[in-house]
């Protein structure tokens, strides 16, 4: 078995690869890579780590033929084609919490430098003018200060401002009031804080609803002589309305450490006075490179080789003890859905997963994706666990997870139910001393095993059957490893289920639909899709 590899292709703190030596991962630090570069290198490798300036784009998923993992020291991933790697099946990560700390600690160097006007003080006074009188500053105590995003660090900068005698109110659609209230903090809608806000700071990502969400109409709402802080991310703010703002003197000034178009070497707000610009340090302290190198290390590692998942962005999280604890669940549901997908044969509306007994106390939303998965592998090429929901989505396929106690001879049940047309079918499966059974299709008792090789039969139960297909089968030298039987009442609907030693051709499958009382007969293989 080859050795685990991760390549770093930015510039990065070394104890990212003493983390990854550690583990015992091969790792190659490159810096800074040209995409060609990058294309030839690629291929080799199963983990990436990256910074800024590397951009993961479909092409170069295309040429990483043997990558799982993407790992973004810091926060913003818009360097990360995170649609290409979730179809890949290429799980995302990033470091919301590395830099935490030192961007709110920026955004509020940022405030109080724009409040006093220090880099400009300090520029005239370096040149020999002693412009006291020119910079005339503002009182911080009692503003009220309006943040938009109140995640990790729009968190920690109403803590910090608060603890400076502000006043601190938050837009966000996810701030709840219980939390608003934990944090001091009273929440506002978005028209409300433009209005009332002395300063505004921004610390939302950068989507289709935040983009311009600072406009000219946003601007012409704040109040005459406020003050707009970016410490968040490009394309936030509408910088020719901003610039006719800081011109006009509607606002008092702005602080920016994030641009539109970055590296930054031309942009319209350069050279006012009323500006302070600063080239995207917000994450530039010797501690959070040192941290976030760390800490996307050892998560691109405990994947790598736990199947453990952090901070991801496009697959669920699950702790190292999570995937112990599943790890028989996922080869159950592996096992059932493929079983599932195998009998159906017209298009899919719909999967139920219930989970009973011990399973229901599990994470149980990696086991549905899972079932999704193999539900859907028989129909669908490269479909995966990363972008298993979203092949459903786009296909109209509902998917609904359920929980349910249990009184029963079994411990644990997990029941697939699989809408197609105008029927409904069922299997349902149990783990005995961790090992997956099937224990019940269609509403039928039965107990199996799995095998790499079977055959599903249905049938009347009447005299004489079985015998037939065993005499079927030992003259096409098909040879019957073990053989399954459960009814759901005498001389009624009956199943039953064959490993075998090899695949069956189409002509011997005619040959047993042909045998009396059977109705239908389904080879399954289990050999080339298992975990």
């Amino acid at each position: 078995m080859s050795k685990t590899r991760v390549l770093i292709s930015d510039p990065m703190s070394s104890q990212a690869v003493d983390v990854f030596e550690k583990r015992g991962i091969d790792v190659v630090q490159t810096g800074k890579m040209t995409e060609e570069e990058l294309l030839d290198m690629i291929p080799s490798f199963h983990g990436l780590a990256i910074r800024s300036s590397t951009n993961v784009t479909e092409k170069v998923l295309h040429a990483a033929t043997q990558l799982k993992v993407v790992g973004r020291a810091g926060i913003g991933v818009d360097n990360i084609s995170v649609s290409a790697c979730t179809a890949k099946g290429v799980v995302v990560m990033n470091t919301p919490m590395g830099n935490a700390i030192t961007t709110a600690e920026h955004t509020l160097a940022m405030i109080f430098s724009l409040a006093r006007h220090i880099p400009q003080a300090n520029q005239t006074t370096h040149a020999g003018a002693w412009a006291k009188s020119k910079y005339m500053g503002v009182e911080l105590t009692g503003k009220i200060l309006g943040i938009i995003g109140s995640g990790n660090i729009g968190s920690i900068v109403a803590q910090k401002a608060i603890g400076f005698g502000l006043k601190v109110q938050a837009y966000d659609p996810y701030l709840t009031e219980e939390r608003a209230n934990v944090l001091g903090i009273k929440k506002v809608e978005l028209e409300e804080l433009l209005i009332t806000s002395d300063v505004i700071s921004l610390h939302v990502p950068k989507t289709v609803e935040t983009e311009n969400i600072i406009n000219a109409s946003a601007i012409n709402k704040m109040k005459k002589g406020a003050m707009l802080i970016n410490c968040a991310r490009g394309g936030l703010v509408d910088e020719r309305a901003l610039h006719v703002a800081l011109t006009s003197g509607h606002l008092r000034g702005a602080a920016l450490d994030v641009y539109l178009e970055e590296p930054a070497k031309k942009n319209s707000l350069f050279g006012l006075e009323n500006v302070i610009c600063t080239p995207h340090l917000g994450a530039s302290t010797t501690e959070a490179q040192e941290k976030v190198a760390v800490q996307i290390a050892e998560q691109i590692s405990d994947y790598l080789l736990d199947g453990s998942i952090k901070n991801g962005l496009n697959a669920p999280n699950l702790s190292a003890e999570e995937v112990r604890q599943l790890r028989p669940y996922f080869q159950l549901a592996n096992y059932l859905g493929l079983f599932a997908g195998q009998l159906s044969h017209t298009a899919i509306q719909g999967i139920t997963v219930t989970f009973s007994g011990d399973a229901a106390k599990l994470n149980v939303e990696p086991l549905t994706t899972q079932v999704v998965q193999s539900v859907l592998a028989p129909h669908f090429n490269d479909i995966n666990v990363v972008n298993a929901r979203k092949v459903a989505f786009d296909r109209g396929i509902h998917v609904t997870e359920a929980k349910e106690d249990l009184e029963d001879v079994y411990h644990n049940r997990v029941t697939i139910s699989i809408m197609a047309g105008d029927k409904t079918r069922s299997v349902c499966g149990t783990l005995i001393q961790n090992r997956p059974r099937l224990i019940e299709i269609k509403g039928i008792k039965l107990e199996s095993e799995f095998g790499e090789h079977m055959l599903y039969i249905t049938n009347q139960d009447e005299p004489g059957v079985i015998g037939a297909i065993g005499r079927f089968a030992a003259d096409k030298n098909i040879n019957i490893a073990n053989m399954h039987l459960g009814r759901r009442e005498s001389r009624g609907d009956a199943i039953s289920l064959l490993e075998i030693d090899a695949p069956v051709r189409s002509i011997d499958l005619d040959g047993l639909r042909g045998i009396k009382s059977i109705s239908d007969v389904q080879y399954l293989n289990f050999n080339s899709l298992i975990l």
